[in-house]
C-alpha cells in the first residue's frame, strides 16, 4: 500500500458479521495505492451483483470487501502485521448489529 492507512470504519451489517464472525473493521484504499502479494492464495466470493469478498485460500482469513463499481477496496485492518498507526473513525450499519455485544466507544454511529 502506498501512503498511510486511512482511518478504518467498523461495519456491523449482517453480511459482514456472517463473513467475519463479528463486526468487520476495514480501511478503504484506492486501487491505485493497493498492491497485493501472494495473489496465488487469493480467492474471491461474489456475494452480490455489485460486491465481491476476498479471502486467503490457504488459511481462510477475510481480507477484502470489493465494490466492483468503485475505485477502492476495503481492506481488513486485522490482516495487517504489526501496528497500523490507524484509528477507527466510525461504526456503520449499527442498526444491524447483533445483540450479544455493545458498542462502548464514542465514535459516530451510522445506522
Amino acid at each position: 500500500m502506498k501512503g498511510d492507512l486511512p482511518a478504518p470504519d467498523i461495519c456491523h451489517c449482517r453480511a459482514c458479521r456472517k463473513q467475519s464472525g463479528h463486526s468487520f473493521a476495514s480501511a478503504d484504499i484506492a486501487e491505485a495505492d493497493l498492491s497485493i502479494s501472494g495473489m496465488e492464495s487469493l480467492g474471491w466470493y461474489q456475494s452480490s451483483a455489485k460486491v465481491r469478498r476476498g479471502f486467503c485460500t490457504r488459511c481462510g482469513s477475510t481480507l477484502f470487501w470489493d465494490p466492483l463499481e468503485r475505485d477502492w477496496t476495503a481492506v481488513a485492518v486485522g490482516a495487517f502485521d504489526g501496528p497500523t498507526g490507524a484509528r477507527a473513525h466510525a461504526h456503520i450499519f449499527t442498526a444491524e448489529k447483533s445483540d450479544y455485544y455493545d458498542i462502548a466507544d464514542d465514535l459516530p454511529q451510522n445506522l
